[in-house]
């Protein structure tokens, strides 16, 4: 996500907590009292909103994460955040945090967010920045009761993580349908905002598909959020957005913002993205992510014009096919402009990244597109990035803190190289460590060209191997900006 681009002077991160009893029939939001007074707009009525709080607070729990501390910084979640002080600067050393009486360790408390209870057995979807580089989780039910947690899976592209407490008998939430939202429907938010547990706030769904970071054609980085004005604020990260029905509508996870407060607008990732990641991350340990392999741009009026496109006056039009995608294999052209993936339409990006992220490789899905002015149906099956339907299973490559993806063809012509694979992004790990960058391209490790992610899997088993005494990855690659680099990356340290 590009936040070096948005409108507003800052982006905090927030989040909510919620809880389950059974749901009455009644708490729905159409719901009209015989009573009620009538105006000229016609009968109306107040929502009662009591229904829907006391069937979710039970289901929404308290997350602290605990580190080692390194700086001495202490107190609030975002303190030693590099994303907290790119918007809103470096913040002064404070004297850490003492240890928790009793503990035997010297971990410290180093943020606190929510987390959404979505089986009976212990599992919990919360935000992956509220648990990304903890080394020790500890969960607070709203009955007080404290257990500590176990990471089952996360996805830093969608910021959502599945983690694990040894428990039965949890109250739960019950899925919502996000797809069924409508603009002014009513929705609550409950979670722990500045700590403050079982805190619920109401407001309305204000938009649907948002992305919160500039456009950048092709990039599928999953933005489709709901857009409410629901108040929430840092400590909320992770929790509930609901219906009036108690049913679970999202996972709210930011704020706009230019103090780090909530100043009116807030955001939360649909179940419809929500649900399919949760169930990749349970069954396989990672996501299994599908892709059109394509790179697009927003159909705009500037583009309509210069192309001569009437029929439609919005879309995702291909720039580029990648070599061997579904895409290619569908027929799919530069100029064609997708409209709908199975008759859902995809009027901007934001839209066509949550319908391809409800699917998994092998998934059959029809694409509507525009092509001189006429529109046509084709039924294609979904690969993933590696051009095939296999599944990915958990590695330990996940240790490197890097998502890898393939070039294209143009791709690498541009850049003068015959084969390379490009990292996506960088967490915490080895690779940022020593420096590595977003948009690097890795072309060879220790002597091996790389042409595909499964080539860097290859050599990471190799140097990994107890056979090996020195486990060092020496890369070579080159930016997009041409320049070269070469990295050592040591995988004991």
């Amino acid at each position: 996500m590009n936040v070096k681009n948005l409108s507003v002077t800052a982006l905090m991160i927030a989040a909510v907590a919620a809880s389950w009893y059974p749901v009455l029939a009644s708490s729905g939001s159409s719901a009209q009292n015989s009573d009620t007074p009538a105006t000229a707009m016609g009968t109306y009525s107040m929502p009662d909103f009591t229904a829907a709080a006391e069937s979710t607070i039970n289901g929404v729990v308290s997350i602290k994460s605990f580190v080692t501390p390194s700086y001495g910084y202490g107190g609030m979640s975002g303190m030693n955040d590099p994303f907290f002080e790119f918007f809103f600067g470096e913040q002064a050393p404070q004297r850490s945090t003492p240890p928790r009486s009793g503990s035997g360790d010297d971990l410290r408390e180093a943020g606190l967010g929510s987390g959404v209870i979505i089986s009976a057995d212990g599992y919990i979807i919360t935000n992956n920045h509220v648990i990304d580089g903890a080394e020790k989780l500890e969960v607070t039910l709203n009955d007080n009761r404290v257990f500590s947690a176990t990471v089952i899976g996360t996805d830093p592209t969608t910021d959502l993580a599945l983690i694990k407490i040894d428990a039965t008998d949890l109250p739960v939430i019950p899925w919502g349908d996000s797809d069924l939202l409508k603009i002014g429907e009513w929705v609550l938010a409950v979670g722990n905002p500045f700590g403050l547990t079982s805190t619920v706030t109401a407001g309305i769904v204000s938009a649907k598909a948002r992305s919160i970071s500039s456009p950048q054609s092709g990039k599928m980085t999953l933005e489709s959020f709901i857009q409410t004005d629901a108040a929430v604020n840092p400590g909320n990260s992770g929790g509930a957005l609901v219906n009036l029905n108690g049913q679970l509508v999202g996972i709210n996870s930011a704020i706009y913002s230019q103090t780090g407060s909530y100043t009116g607008y807030s955001f939360a990732i649909p179940t419809s993205i929500v649900k399919k990641i949760t169930t990749d991350l349970k069954e396989y340990g990672t996501v299994q992510r599908a892709v059109l392999g394509i790179r697009f741009s927003e159909l705009t009026a500037k583009i309509a014009k210069e192309q001569g496109i009437t029929l439609v006056t919005d879309g995702l039009i291909v720039a580029e096919t990648i070599p061997g995608s579904t895409a290619e294999e569908a027929g799919l052209k530069p100029g064609d402009v997708i409209i709908a993936i199975n008759e859902n339409p995809t009027h901007n990006s934001s839209q066509l990244q949550e319908q391809v992220a409800r699917f998994r490789p092998g998934d059959k899905v029809t694409v509507t597109y525009v092509r001189n002015n006429k529109k046509s149906t084709v039924e294609v099956t979904l690969y993933n990035s590696d051009g095939n339907t296999s599944m990915q299973s958990t590695s330990k490559i996940s240790e490197l803190g890097c998502v890898f993806k393939p070039l294209s063809e143009n791709a690498l012509k541009k850049l003068n190289i015959k084969h390379g694979v490009q990292i996506e992004e960088v967490n915490a790990g080895p690779f940022k460590t020593q420096g590595i960058r977003e948009g690097f391209i890795i072309v060879e490790i220790n002597g091996v060209r790389i042409s595909a992610v499964a080539d860097i899997e290859k050599v990471f088993q190799t140097v990994t191997s107890p056979k090996e005494n020195e486990h060092v990855m020496f890369i070579s690659g080159i930016y997009p900006t041409g320049r070269r680099a070469y990295y050592a990356v040591d995988l004991d340290q």
